[in-house]
């Protein structure tokens, strides 16, 4: 038999004797590759509505406007550049403030002709498009202000009526839009209005009249605005395309915006989840080295005399840790594969289209870039959490390993001082815990690291509620984002769940012959189970505080960093919310642990010893 082949049944043998924990091994790594492949392909996914639109309303790859000094004959001359293919207008644009269902925005108005244009010819998704007295509002803006077909608006302090809802490919959807008239706009939250200039549009949405119904609505005084619309031989050149032709010419300037950055700017929901979903995949990312580490630490103890076996028939202790690896690394491939493929085609569901685009977001397709990553996080977190525990069961002696004899506690002087006069369950208590200081290294880590997720997660959601307040998100969009932000928290309780209940199920295992004798000396079954979950508590009181501080601080810190964000905005927790949230988690962590505690210390002594 080949050394491969060999490497391969026997680890395969290993893992179908004991399912449940490769169940969790797949479970632990699952999780940080799902999140990790939705984190990745989740902006791919989102841009599809964008290209469908784009399509279907023939969408321009340069939108040009007149500025503050440029001329209609400016845009003009614009359109007989030798890389510009079809072109519409120039149309008229004017600022302007409307009224609909009780709600007034600043709105830019584009005034448009009945006929079809070359270049965007916005698609009408309810109603008609323009005509006299009649006005088109853009989709998503028109789901700001629940404005539905039919219904009267008021715009500059004239009556028409709402005749359709249309999606462009030229203008990213409300209320990412772009700014094309003079007067100049401010998106997001502003603090205090009075900081502005009176004439600039604050978050202004789009909105679209016959050509004559929006020079009738223009100031008597000052330029109008104006826009053109440019489709070029080569697309993917629109930004040179921008960057040659924006600048100053004559003395006029002619603001640009090329397809890529109004692509950019249409799916910024979407790269917002991503940040969002690659925070979340890191972190439990952390959680799966955790959970491994423990379960292989388990297994290894409990493989001690499989390896004296394969010892004595004669493999190396190379073949012997090759054996070992090879479970770890057969699951993780296992992970790797279902969390692609449940990754690419989750990510539409957290990419929910915005009204302002055509279509739904698609299936992305994975990258090699997005599976080698994938690949080699979930290999990595594997090999991470094996190569030490399989490199020092293979070396042990074999004799000791064919005797599975328990391990003799370390004898420390300070510790036994310190324990003597506990109670004994808080003596055995502090024993277990000192016979495993790495575990509860781990233990530690693995509560701090949730404890740091669940701390942002209540800023992010506090900043979202803000976001919605000052429009800057709209309410749907604030819960797709919410939902994002729910995804990665649900996926990392139960990791951290089952971190708790496998850390303590292992301790049980370790531990048999110390609880046994302990039992045997006098201590009752009540007195070792406390013991054991107690042995559980005491570290995640410490990882809860950790997780806090400095935990969630830093990672808050590094996520403003990363975002460029304001992070002296944000409504950090109250103190009594912390305080509240460490002894919740301390309470969840005794009741998850109670079970296999309650179990190991009513294991029979006699068998046991």
């Amino acid at each position: 038999m080949g050394r491969i082949l060999l490497v391969g049944r026997l680890a395969l043998r290993d893992l179908r004797r004991r399912r449940t924990e490769a169940a969790l091994l797949l479970i632990a790594i699952l999780a940080a590759t799902t999140t990790l492949t939705l984190g990745l392909v989740v902006r791919d996914a989102a841009s599809d509505p964008y290209e469908s639109t784009r399509a279907a309303t023939r969408g321009p790859d340069v939108v040009a406007s007149t500025g503050d000094f440029a001329q209609p004959a400016d845009l003009e001359k614009l359109a007989t550049d030798p890389g510009v293919t079809e072109h519409s207008g120039p149309y008229p644009v004017i600022p302007g403030e409307l009224e609909a269902s009780g709600r007034r925005s600043d709105v830019q108005v584009e005034g448009r002709d009945a006929t079809v244009a070359a270049v965007d010819q916005p698609v009408v998704t309810q109603g008609n498009w323009v005509s006299d007295d009649g006005v088109v509002l853009e989709a998503a803006f028109a789901q700001f202000l629940d404005a539905h077909v039919g219904d009267p608006v008021t715009l500059g302090g004239r009556s028409f009526t709402v005749v359709g809802l249309a999606v462009t490919a030229a203008m990213p959807p409300y209320p990412g839009t772009s700014c094309i008239v003079s007067v100049g706009c401010a998106n997001g939250a502003v603090p205090d209005d009075r900081d502005l200039p009176p004439e600039l549009l604050h978050n202004p949405g789009l909105v679209w009249l016959t050509q004559a119904d929006a020079r009738s609505l223009a100031p008597a005084r000052g330029p109008m605005s104006y826009v053109m619309k440019l489709k070029l031989a080569d697309p993917d050149g629109a930004e040179a395309f921008v960057d040659a032709n924006s600048g100053d010419h004559g003395g006029t300037m002619m603001p640009m915006q090329n397809w890529q950055s109004i692509l950019a700017d249409a799916t910024e929901l979407a790269r917002d989840s991503q940040i969002l979903l690659l925070i979340g995949a890191w972190l439990l990312g952390l959680l799966a080295v955790a959970s491994l580490s423990v379960l292989v630490g388990g297994r290894m103890a409990d493989q001690t005399r499989r390896v004296g076996l394969l010892k004595a028939v004669g493999g190396t202790p190379g073949l012997v840790a090759a054996v070992l690896l090879a479970e770890y690394l057969l699951v993780a491939g296992v992970a790797v594969a279902a969390g692609l493929a449940i990754g690419a085609l989750a990510a539409p569901l957290l990419t929910e289209s915005s009204a302002g685009l055509v279509g739904s977001a698609g299936t992305a397709s994975l990258t090699w870039s997005t599976v080698a990553l994938v690949t080699a996080v979930a290999l990595g977190v594997a090999v991470a959490a094996t190569a030490v525990p399989a490199v020092r069961g293979a070396r042990s002696s074999t004799v000791s390993a064919l005797a599975d004899a328990a391990r003799p506690p370390h004898r420390t002087g300070w510790l036994i001082a310190v324990s003597a006069r506990l109670p004994v369950p808080l003596l055995l208590a502090l024993r277990v815990a000192a016979r495993r200081p790495r575990r509860v290294v781990l233990g530690v880590v693995s509560i701090a690291v949730t404890l740091s997720g669940i701390y942002v997660l209540l800023v992010l959601d506090s900043v979202l509620g803000d976001l919605a307040g000052t429009g800057a998100y709209t309410e749907p969009q604030v819960a797709v984002l919410r939902h994002v932000l729910g995804v990665w928290t649900v996926i990392l309780l139960c990791l951290a769940a089952v971190n708790a209940i496998v850390l303590t199920w292992a301790t049980v295992l370790d531990n048999r012959h110390a609880s046994a004798l302990a039992r045997a000396l006098g201590a009752t079954p009540q007195d070792v189970t406390v013991a054991l979950a107690t042995a559980q508590v005491l570290p995640a009181l410490l990882g809860a505080v950790l997780g806090i501080f400095p935990g969630g601080f830093l990672l808050f810190a590094a996520i403003i960093t990363i975002t460029g964000g304001d992070g002296d905005k944000a409504t950090l927790p109250g103190l009594w919310q912390l305080a509240a949230l460490v002894l919740a988690t301390v309470l969840a962590v005794a009741a998850l642990t109670a079970v296999p505690a309650h179990l190991g210390g009513r294991r029979p002594v006699t068998a046991t010893l």
